[in-house]
């Protein structure tokens, strides 16, 4: 089950699920997607958002509108629809319509792999260049040499002290889970997310493993009228 997280309320773009790309709203954009790998439900705060995803023909269900984050929202979501402690669950944004179908399947392809872990959880990463590695809103993550999450940073990680040649990673923020590591995850509690502001840290503060997928991708989030306006292009431009 793909779980696309619709919150309504954006202090940065509001009503940004509901923006318009090319005649159609950008969380249907990203349902869309979903669709060609599997099983999807939007997950959201707002009967506008049940509405527009009906009109679609896709599934939605309606969630607290307390939740502080997209995990604790698709954990709601996947309760209401009874997923099992071994169904897979993949958190897909709903602020990144271009994200790449085979992408959604490597991610589905890795959590069958890694299955037999007792704690499931993996996430993406693409090459990036240093002057990237140098914005604070485009997360870095290093990795140990079984392909597992060592840290993720906003800050410019690893430090290069001698500034030798290195290639940089950028975290995408596409997770999936089992259900019962998805359980598990929104009850874990830390203190270094709280100062990065990544909630994913928690798991390597609980000593827990991020598996992580090199991809290569096209896509990006959509926070602010500059990115929406370079999404309407860009979709103009496929056309």
């Amino acid at each position: 089950m793909i779980i696309i997280p619709a919150r309504l309320s954006s202090s940065r773009l509001p009503n940004k699920v509901l923006a318009e790309i090319e005649n159609k709203p950008m969380i249907i954009w990203c349902a869309q997607v979903a669709s060609q790998v599997d099983d999807v439900c939007i997950a959201t705060d707002s009967q506008e958002v049940i509405e527009v995803a009906k009109k679609y023909g896709f599934n939605a269900v309606m969630t607290s509108d307390k939740h502080k984050s997209g995990s604790d929202r698709i954990k709601e979501a996947a309760d209401i629809l009874g997923l099992k402690d071994d169904d897979l669950v993949i958190n897909m944004q709903g602020d990144e319509p271009f994200l790449e179908p085979e992408i959604l399947n490597e991610v589905k392809n890795k959590l069958l792999e890694i299955k037999k872990r007792d704690f499931v959880m993996v996430s993406c990463y693409k090459e990036i260049s240093e002057i990237q590695a140098e914005d604070p809103n485009l997360v870095k993550v290093i990795l140990d040499k079984n392909g597992d999450a060592i840290y993720f940073s906003r800050s410019k990680i690893p430090y290069n002290r001698d500034n030798t040649p290195h290639q940089y990673f950028g975290h995408i923020g596409i997770y999936g889970f089992d259900k019962k590591s998805l359980d598990m995850f929104v009850k874990m509690q830390g203190v270094i997310e709280h100062i990065e502001k990544l909630e994913q840290l928690r798991v390597i503060e609980n000593g827990k493993k991020i598996a992580m997928i090199k991809v290569k991708t096209q896509s990006f989030g959509i926070d602010t009228k500059d990115d929406l306006e370079k999404a309407r292009a860009y979709a103009k431009s496929r056309n």
